[in-house]
């Protein structure tokens, strides 16, 4: 007897926090459509972000964003799966043709943690303590506070880069809050850094749905999961981000929140070494023209000097 086709296939990757993120997608669509969970397959994929880890190199020298998400995207516009489930923040901001991210998930929290196994927060490593990171945003941030720390690369799934932590191949090193409670690991966490101060990537937090433009089926599914607060703050932040991605490769921070009824939206640029940064902030009402001139205007106080500087 033919087993009947799936109510849907996910694509995603094969990390443990990944598994997590798409494994909530399932079960939410199964409760919202009355399915089982049985009848929503994943599929797992292999990226060229993950095959890279082993090399241990920042993310800007091979490719950036989108090196976590170009194996699902080409099974989704090919009809292997049916929605792609992401990490918002490893979305690159030009989607392939053919696909929209057409929901989020309510965002979890945006903050960063650090994480140390013998100090309780950045002041108190050591001079010249190893700081473990592939994020340029990351390092660039740790290096406004402490310009003494060593810049160590630091890649890998969540589990791997704690081993890492004991084993010294780094004093200390940051990983997103939101990664570590969908993983049941948040004790892991030495200190919850301020959102202000170590403001968070670009959609950080957030849970992206990707699906065939124009494929109205799996709109329709996928929308009862749509968080709409969510939904805009990750278009103000996306929009931002494209806006500066087309200039230069650069350390960018974003935090959006709710004044009202209207959408706020906070923006920073910092030099790699973290001794330069630009910071915006507008509110509006339309999250694609907040994103537009939050980062124009850090384009327009960073001057073409800036820009130059980044492009070499």
């Amino acid at each position: 007897m033919q087993s009947s086709a799936p109510f849907a296939r996910i694509g995603t990757r094969g990390s443990p926090l990944a598994l997590a993120q798409a494994k909530l997608v399932r079960k939410l669509l199964s409760e919202a459509h009355s399915v089982a969970e049985e009848q929503i397959e994943i599929e797992v994929f292999s990226t060229g972000g993950d095959r890279s880890q082993a090399e241990n190199t920042t993310l800007s020298t091979i490719g950036g964003k989108g090196v976590f998400t170009k194996e699902i995207d080409e099974a989704l516009l090919s009809g292997r799966v049916d929605i792609g489930v992401h990490s918002s923040k490893d979305v690159a901001t030009g989607l392939p043709s053919g696909m929209t991210l057409a929901a989020f998930l309510e965002r979890e929290d945006v903050r960063d943690a650090f994480i140390s196994v013998n100090a309780q927060s950045i002041d108190h490593l050591k001079d010249g303590a190893k700081f473990g990171t592939s994020s340029i945003r990351r390092a660039a941030q740790a290096l406004r506070l402490r310009p003494d720390l060593r810049i160590v690369p630091f890649r890998g799934n969540v589990h791997t880069r704690l081993q890492k932590l004991l084993d010294g191949v780094a004093d200390a090193t940051l990983l997103a809050l939101a990664g570590l409670n969908r993983l049941g690991e948040s004790h892991r966490a030495t200190a919850i850094l301020d959102a202000d101060q170590f403001m968070p990537a670009p959609a950080q937090g957030a849970i992206g749905i990707a699906i065939r433009d124009g494929d109205q089926k799996f709109a329709e599914m996928v929308s009862v999961l749509d968080h709409a607060e969510t939904h805009a703050a990750i278009a103000a932040e996306r929009t931002m981000l494209a806006v500066l991605d087309g200039s230069c490769r650069t350390p960018v921070g974003a935090r959006s929140g709710r004044d009202g009824d209207r959408l706020t939206l906070v923006g920073e640029i910092l030099s790699l070494d973290g001794q330069t940064s630009f910071r915006a902030e507008a509110k509006g009402s339309d999250p694609v023209a907040l994103g537009n001139e939050v980062g124009q205007s850090l384009l327009a106080q960073a001057g073409p000097g800036w820009i130059e500087q980044c492009n070499k």
